[in-house]
């Protein structure tokens, strides 16, 4: 069983297909009820299976609890977790929750849905970005709201993904962790983003099916022949940036992260409410995916 989290379109329905072609049972997480419909029935058409479908929005964190227990209803045993799915706001934008909603989309919710699931995971691929140079601060997740710069919180985002994969290797050694940078991919995911144009214009754009290469290659090889907590880049472990690869830093992010969203470090049990932060205001954001 492999759950795929932003599988509505884009690499995350990309790497569905193909591996509901080998033959391997499929979960597909999505946002939108209609993009979510239709992907389900791309993966039919191509593979002959009809996959299972959980609708959830990660700038909700209580969507994200609840599809946890949705999941843990249905299968004993979740082969692999690919936390694809991912979001870029242009501007400032605070989550019902009261967090930056990229921080949120990109790395709160997927570590609380992973903490929420540990113990049914047989291994995890975090889809991360070459764009991860960012400046994290553990100690204020909302650190990005203060003169936003919508690239600036996608990089920080994709930092704490390289980070969230390397600790969870670190913490839970039965569950094999680790995170890749899929290229630049030709999706909808950031189409509106000024950066995203920049990018697209000097470097070869990929078609969704060789941005999941590394994914399914994650998702499939013998744990015994990839590097446990590693960042990938075509198919082979890549050096991240310092930024993305100090252990303290990581630890104090998962402590951080635990706190965020009102869990015990470690652990799938939830506990006390999340750390109280500022009402949510309103504003424009991309997509969820």
């Amino acid at each position: 069983m492999v759950v795929v989290t932003g599988a509505s379109s884009g690499i995350g329905l990309a790497a569905a297909v193909a591996l509901a072609r080998r033959g391997d049972r499929l979960a597909l997480v999505g946002r939108d009820p209609d993009r979510l419909r239709s992907a389900g029935e791309e993966v039919h058409e191509a593979a002959g299976e009809r996959p299972e479908l959980f609708q959830a929005d990660f700038a909700v964190l209580d969507d994200v609890r609840g599809l946890a227990e949705r999941l843990r209803a249905a299968y004993e045993r979740i082969d692999v977790l690919a936390n694809n799915a991912g979001a870029i706001a242009l501007r400032p934008v605070r989550t019902v929750d009261g967090f930056e909603l990229t921080i949120q989309a990109n790395h709160l919710a997927p570590f609380l849905l992973s903490n929420l699931l540990a113990d049914r995971i047989g291994r995890m691929v975090v889809t991360a970005s070459r764009v991860h140079r960012g400046d994290l601060n553990p100690d204020d997740l909302n650190a990005a709201l203060n003169r936003y710069r919508s690239m600036r919180a996608y990089a920080t985002s994709k930092q704490a993904n390289i980070l969230f994969a390397a600790e969870a290797a670190r913490r839970w050694p039965d569950v094999p962790a680790y995170s890749f940078h899929p290229g630049v991919v030709r999706t909808r995911f950031g189409s509106d983003s000024p950066v995203h144009g920049i990018y697209s214009r000097l470097m070869p754009l990929r078609s969704p099916e060789q941005g999941a290469e590394t994914l399914i290659w994650l998702a499939t090889q013998d744990p015994a022949r990839l590097t446990n907590g590693a960042y990938h880049h075509n198919r082979q472990p890549h050096r991240a940036h310092r930024t993305a690869t100090d252990p303290a830093l990581a630890a104090r992010l998962w402590e951080a992260s635990a706190r965020a969203v009102g869990i015990t470090s470690g652990s799938s049990d939830q506990v006390d409410a999340p750390d109280p932060v500022t009402a949510p205001a309103e504003s424009d954001q991309g997509s969820l995916g």
